[in-house]
């Protein structure tokens, strides 16, 4: 997994300065009283710092959270601390401390940490993504008895040390509170959450723990199991990309008895093996509230579906199942054709890349039909036969809320896109449309042209064509004379694949007049589709002449 790392700049004009604290909690007091100065600074005094390799930078940082002990020293603090908001691009928010991705460094820390005081009713502290304070997460969880009313605190991908695993342990206890704790991509944390959660106690708060890529060891997911029956108003639970906990799926699958609340439960490349869908369908009864169950890219999972799946129908509530890349066999499919059909609130459904059930699945795309409520459907790259396509096609024709549908890396549907074209008129509510490699030729995608000139996929926003190198200009040229009835398209790729190129047609004229008349449209990737001269010069017009918001992404061959 990855995240994207977006920069966040302030904007607007720089406005007259407020009060820092007003701007930040309306309802946090200006100033400590006596009492309360001399209790911080008895905290302070009295707290008991680890020793480490850093102690003295940490030493250094707490100076910065010393009580205030005037009027003037506290608006210096304050002024101070606007500069340093301002110098992150970020902006004053209501209880909430939103230091994302900033690129926090080593004396940003100390700035954090002079916050804390100020800042009594925080209810948010994040400060994910910032690689470099690793090390550092001793000094400001010294300073969180003085946030006690914290409720969210994320530190995902910090590089947290075992010092820091083990300080945060400590400073937990401070925070009676928290309602959810996201400590996701910390190798560290593997093999030492016992050191952090060994002191949530029976009826924690804790609603939301994702502990993401956290290289959890078998022990780690055994003290998990143990801790879950203390969690009972947990609602989502995310242990995803820790390969080594299904070894003690039992223990995971036991404490899930006790969180009957459970809304979210991912797994995703857990490890999981055949007999892991028999532990979790015994606990599935006891989820009720489950609505989103995540056991994706588990590829020894398959064959576990064929004898172990009752319980599964009995997820009334359930809205998403993503089962992609989980080497489902033609038993398993034939397993799922009694299950997943009874599912009536389904919303999403991923079972793509499980490449046996093209030629098995035809009684399972045909019973999604009785799911009424799908929004989201994905079965790219399942070798779907002709069978199985036009079953999956007749059925898209009861699906009126689906939204994004993907069948691209299909084979069958190059020549045949007609018979999914013929349902999909139909539908009022489509909006992403993914046949990337799938063989089209040129009659699929005049049949397409023809289907939006008639006014049908008006809600179309994403559209996905690359890798389909069979059709020849006069499709090209065809489709995007219709294009420009496609007014709210944002996104359009007819890339070529990796492995060829080809100079652009007459049709690339067509193209930039359609997407004159397109006011949403921002992407359109034709990589390795080649310009020659007077086409690059009519693109550097459209440039001049039209906004420049929109990009055409000619990959390596052009910029």
């Amino acid at each position: 997994m990855s995240q994207r790392r977006k920069k966040n700049s302030s904007d607007g004009e720089t406005k007259p300065r407020t009060s820092f604290v007003n701007k930040f909690f309306r309802s946090s007091k200006l100033r400590p009283t006596k009492a309360e100065s001399r209790k911080k600074s008895n905290d302070l005094e009295a707290a008991d710092f680890q020793p480490s390799d850093d102690a003295q930078k940490t030493e250094n940082i707490l100076d910065t959270a010393k009580p205030l002990t005037s009027e003037m020293e506290l608006g210096s603090r304050m002024e101070k601390n606007e500069q340093f908001l301002q110098k992150l691009g970020r902006k004053a928010v209501n209880k909430c401390l939103d230091l994302n991705n900033c690129g926090l460094t080593t004396a940003d820390v100390r700035e954090v940490v002079a916050l804390l005081p100020l800042l009594p009713d925080l209810e948010k502290l994040d400060i994910s993504w910032n690689d470099l304070i690793g090390g550092t997460l001793h000094s400001v969880t010294q300073q969180m008895h003085l946030v006690s009313k914290l409720k969210i605190l994320r530190l995902g991908s910090c590089r947290l040390t075992t010092d820091d695993v083990r300080a945060l342990g400590e400073a937990l206890e401070a925070i009676p509170e928290l309602e959810e704790l996201n400590l996701s991509w910390n190798s560290k944390v593997g093999g030492n959450l016992p050191l952090i959660l060994q002191k949530f106690q029976e009826g924690s708060k804790i609603q939301t723990l994702e502990l993401v890529d956290c290289d959890l060891t078998s022990e780690d997911g055994a003290f998990v199991g143990q801790l879950l029956p203390m969690m009972q108003n947990l609602e989502v639970l995310d242990l995803s990309i820790n390969r080594n906990i299904g070894g003690s799926l039992n223990s995971i699958a036991q404490g899930l008895k006790s969180t009957s609340n459970l809304k979210v439960l991912k797994l995703h490349s857990c490890g999981l093996s055949q007999k892991s869908v028999r532990i979790l369908d015994a606990a599935f009864r006891y989820l009720c509230e489950l609505r989103k169950l995540d056991l994706s890219c588990n590829k020894e999972l398959g064959g576990g579906f064929e004898d172990a799946s009752a319980q599964l129908a009995m997820l009334e509530h359930l809205e998403v199942l993503d089962l992609h890349q989980c080497s489902l066999t033609v038993d398993d499919v034939m397993s799922l054709t009694q299950v997943i059909p009874l599912l009536s609130s389904l919303q999403e459904l991923d079972l793509s890349a499980n490449k046996k059930m093209g030629g098995s699945s035809e009684n399972l795309l045909s019973r999604l039909r009785f799911l009424p409520a799908l929004k989201s459907l994905l079965i790219n790259n399942c070798a779907l036969q002709s069978e199985t396509f036009t079953a999956l096609a007749e059925a898209s024709a009861h699906l009126p809320a689906l939204e994004v549908f993907d069948l691209s890396w299909n084979k069958c549907i190059g020549g045949n896109l007609k018979l999914l074209l013929e349902t999909l008129k139909f539908s009022e509510s489509l909006q992403v449309l993914r046949l990337s490699s799938c063989s089209l030729v040129t009659e699929d995608v005049a049949v397409l042209a023809s289907l939006i000139q008639t006014g049908h996929l008006a809600k179309l926003q994403k559209l996905i064509l690359s890798y389909n190198d069979s059709i020849c200009d006069t499709g090209w040229a065809i489709f995007c004379q219709n294009m420009w009835f496609l007014k709210e398209l944002t996104e359009l790729d007819i890339s070529l694949r990796p492995s060829t190129s080809r100079d652009c047609g007459q049709w690339f004229r067509h193209l930039l007049c359609a997407v004159t008349t397109l006011p949403k449209i921002t992407e359109i990737g034709m990589k390795r589709w080649i310009l020659p001269a007077t086409q690059e010069e009519e693109l550097e017009r459209f440039h001049q002449d039209h906004r420049c918001g929109i990009h055409f992404d000619l990959g390596e061959f052009q910029e």
